[in-house]
Formats: structure tokens, C-alpha cells, sequence
């Protein structure tokens, strides 16, 4: 065996965690060209559609760190099939659901088996892959999980289009059998040190999560100086401080603040939030630009989408190669600057009659940027741990990175509802040109935390040489539906 080659048993557990990654993201970016689809089968409001999704985001946060926790303490594959088996569960629930209410419930269940899923499938992986086969690993995971970016859009728009939305969620339930008796036979059983549960850090994790989440989500709905938005942002940002306090003084904390000691896992940690923000607003509001700005079908704008997407399976797997020799930094950076770049140009071309043509190129260029910075930071938060952190460490990444994606999706929205609208494709690119600037200055605040992790001297001297993985994208960008006001004009 040589000694980048991968062993059978490694095979095995990098293609069942990605598979079940790749499911949990299909399913965060598979509704969002349905919606209309929903809106006219089901009846639903504005605001039951924007549940839709939302409901998915908000448990699947909130759970993140919880689920962490609980793998180390109770077994990482106990939880792992645990989370796999609610969330089949709950896509039969969606497949099955007779009107919003019941939907919105059954995406909330299915945010929970997510959210175990996600942490767990890093840290599962990331306790099999030796050093030497660490790059090799993190892009194979990382392009097969990727396709979920270019797919999940296409693959809704299809489904609305051609079939019923409701097969959306059929087609998680036979895969999902296969692959749950695969996981119990082929990952064998592990757990963290054996300490007791950190259950006030659980609870102050979970109500902080929910809070800033909440009130990120409703905040361009309610009103951003709205009870609403300031009573749950505000008790989110208590609950946080809480939590620091309790994790600083018990002996056995759910997550070590030591690790944000650490330079890389801290700088690594900061751009994922940035660079997720900055990912899912763009993502979102183009995807409406094809679809409002050009009046193109879902399946349509599903397609003009895959040049991003397809980046995203392309590029991470040649980058995994790249960062033993050059370290995570360049990558980051340089990744981040070129899609910051990309997004401007974007916004420069916007126009109702631009070509499609004119579009190609700088959709091109923001998604190799973003998929060479998102292994990138991953290999720097892992790396920057010791074995007995690894699942502590995937959860602070997970729940960062849900917490930037739905940071930045409130921020570009409440931009976007300053200078446009849904009156008219004009008055929707009047919104959607100022959002994209906005997301391109969110990709800066990467490239900022992207220059704190180590260079590639620093990194092979500082650092426990430990095995990382990539994250997939799939946080789903939470969907704020037009308002009446947005709707019949600016």
C-alpha cells in the first residue's frame, strides 16, 4: 500500500459519510425551487412558505453542538444512525403531510436528525484518515458532497416541474434504508473521553443557538427594531455570554474555549462564518435574479446555476492535494478575494436583458473561490485539534457555520429591501445589485479572518498532525419570503 492510497475500511467510511452528507444537503437546497410549487398545492402564506424552510434551519442549529456532545458521550455512530434514522423518518412525514402545518413540523424533525448527522459524519471520518492520506480524503469528500450545490436546485426544479414535490422526500426513504445497515456493519463504534455531560452547557448552547438564529431568520419579516427581533436577538447574545462563563469554569465543558486559544482554529472558525455569509446570500439571491430578474422556470435557473455548483465538485479535491505544500492561508484568502471580486462583476453586468453568456465567467471564478476556501478552513479548525477534540471541534465548526449562513441571508435582505422589490424585474435588480456588494464585503471579513491561520511553516511546526476533513456546503440559507410590501413595489 502506498502511502497516500486509502484502505479498504477508510474507503468505505469516507463514501458512507459523504453519501449521508450529501442527502442532509440535498435536502437543504432541494425545496427552494419548489416553493411555488408548495405555495399553490398546499395554500400556504408567504410566511408558512419562508416555515418551510426556516423550520429546517432553526433545528438544525440549534442541535449542532448538542449532537456533538452526545456522539462523544453516548457513542459516535450510536448517534450518527440515531440522526439518519429521525431523518428518514421525518422525510416520510413531509412526503406524506396533508398541509403546511403538518410540513413545517416534519422539516423541523428533519432539521434534528441533520444536526446530528453533519458533526458526526467529520468526526467519524476524520478518526479513520491517517495523516498521509488527509488530502486525499478531505477532496474526495468534499466533491462528492459538493454536488449537492448544483443538484439540490436542479433537482427541485425538476421535481416541481415534472413530478410531484412530494418525491422530494420520497427518494430519501429507500436510500436511506440501504445505507443506514451499511453505516451499522462498515463504521466501526467510537466515542470521546469519558466525562460526564456538560448538561447546563448543553442547555445554554442550545437556547443561544435558537435566540440569534430566530431572530436572524424573522428579523427582515418582523422588523429588525421589532419586539420580536430585539427580544430573541437579545436573548440570544445573553444566553452566549452564559455559556462562555459556565464553559470557562467546569471541569468537563462540551466545548474547551482553550481551543479558541489556538490560532488556526480560531481564524478557521471566523472565515467559515464569513464565508458561509457571504456563500448563501449570494447563492439565495441568485437564484431569484434568473427566476424574478429574467423570468426564467425553477429548473431553468437550476441550470443557469451549475457553473457555480459544478466548481464546487470540480476544484476541492485538487486543492485537498495542494494544502500539505502550501498551507490553508492561500487558499482562504485567495479563494475569498476571488469571489469577493467575482460577485462585484456580477453586480456590474445586472440588468433584466443581460446575456446569460456575460455571467458565465464570474460565476465560474466565485465558485472555484469558495470551493478552494471551504476545505481549506476545515483542514485549519481540524488540524489546529488533538484526537480526543475532534467532535468538539466539528460541532463549534458546524454551528459557526449555520450561524453565518443565516446571518448573512438577514444582512443581504435587509439590503436588498432598502434599494428593490418584486414589483418588477428593474426594481428587483435596484435590490439585488446593492445584496451583492453587500456579499462580496461579507467575503472580505473572510479574507480578514482567512490571514490569521498559519502559513505553511507554521502550520507543519505548531500544529498536532491529526486528520481533517472537509465540510460540506449544505447549511441551507434560511428563505424570507417577499413581503406584501415587497411584492407590490419598493
Amino acid at each position: 500500500m502506498t502511502h497516500d492510497r486509502l484502505t479498504s475500511p477508510q474507503r468505505w467510511v469516507l463514501g458512507l459519510t459523504a453519501l449521508a452528507a450529501l442527502l442532509v444537503g440535498l435536502d437543504t437546497t432541494v425545496v427552494a425551487t419548489a416553493l411555488t410549487t408548495l405555495r399553490l398545492d398546499l395554500g400556504a402564506s408567504a410566511e408558512q412558505l419562508e416555515w418551510t424552510v426556516n423550520a429546517y434551519t432553526l433545528s438544525f442549529a440549534v442541535l449542532l453542538l448538542t449532537a456533538a456532545a452526545l456522539g462523544d458521550r453516548f457513542g459516535r455512530r450510536r448517534i450518527f444512525v440515531a440522526g439518519l434514522s429521525v431523518f428518514v423518518l421525518a422525510s416520510a412525514a413531509c412526503a406524506v403531510a396533508p398541509g403546511v402545518g403538518w410540513l413545517i413540523a416534519a422539516r423541523a424533525v428533519q432539521g434534528a436528525g441533520a444536526a446530528a448527522v453533519m458533526p458526526l459524519a467529520l468526526t467519524l471520518l476524520g478518526e479513520v484518515v491517517s495523516p498521509s492520506t488527509r488530502a486525499r480524503a478531505l477532496g474526495m469528500f468534499s466533491a462528492v458532497v459538493g454536488a449537492s450545490v448544483p443538484a439540490g436546485p436542479l433537482l427541485g426544479g425538476a421535481i416541481a416541474d415534472g413530478t410531484s414535490w412530494r418525491w422530494i422526500f420520497w427518494l430519501n426513504v429507500p436510500l436511506l434504508a440501504l445505507l443506514i445497515p451499511l453505516v451499522l456493519t462498515r463504521i466501526a463504534p467510537s466515542r470521546g473521553p469519558r466525562v460526564r455531560l456538560d448538561l447546563p452547557g448543553l442547555l445554554l448552547s442550545a437556547g443561544a443557538a435558537l435566540g440569534l438564529v430566530w431572530g436572524l431568520v424573522r428579523a427582515n419579516t418582523a422588523g429588525w427594531t421589532g419586539p420580536e427581533t430585539l427580544l430573541t436577538l437579545g436573548a440570544g447574545v445573553v444566553l452566549t455570554v452564559a455559556f462562555i462563563l459556565v464553559e470557562r469554569r467546569t471541569e468537563q465543558p462540551m466545548l474547551p474555549l482553550r481551543l479558541f486559544g489556538v490560532r488556526a482554529f480560531a481564524a478557521g472558525n471566523g472565515a467559515i462564518f464569513f464565508l458561509w455569509a457571504s456563500t448563501f446570500g449570494s447563492v439565495y439571491f441568485m437564484a431569484q435574479f434568473f427566476q424574478v430578474g429574467q423570468s426564467t422556470g425553477p429548473f431553468e435557473a437550476g441550470l443557469r446555476l451549475m457553473p457555480w455548483g459544478a466548481m464546487t465538485v470540480l476544484v476541492p479535491r485538487t486543492v485537498g492535494a495542494l494544502i500539505p505544500k502550501h498551507g490553508e492561508r492561500p487558499f482562504i484568502v485567495g479563494g475569498m478575494v476571488l469571489h469577493g471580486a467575482s460577485l462585484v462583476w456580477i453586480a456590474v453586468l445586472a440588468a433584466p436583458d443581460v446575456a446569460y453568456w456575460q455571467l458565465v465567467a464570474p460565476l465560474i471564478l466565485s465558485g472555484i473561490g469558495v470551493a478552494a476556501a471551504i476545505p481549506a478552513t476545515q483542514s485549519a479548525v481540524l488540524g489546529a485539534v488533538t484526537p480526543p477534540d475532534l467532535g468538539k471541534a466539528s460541532g463549534a465548526y458546524s454551528a459557526l457555520r449555520q450561524l453565518g449562513g443565516a446571518f448573512g441571508v438577514a444582512a443581504v435582505v435587509a439590503v436588498f429591501a432598502a434599494a428593490g422589490g418584486y414589483a418588477s424585474a428593474q426594481v428587483f435588480v435596484d435590490g439585488f445589485t446593492p445584496a451583492l456588494i453587500g456579499c462580496a464585503a461579507l467575503a472580505m471579513g473572510a479574507v480578514v479572518a482567512g490571514t490569521g491561520t498559519p502559513g505553511r511553516k507554521l502550520v507543519t511546526a505548531a500544529r498536532v498532525d491529526v486528520p481533517a476533513v472537509s465540510a460540506p456546503p449544505v447549511a441551507a440559507p434560511p428563505f424570507s419570503a417577499p413581503t406584501e410590501s415587497a411584492r407590490t413595489g419598493r
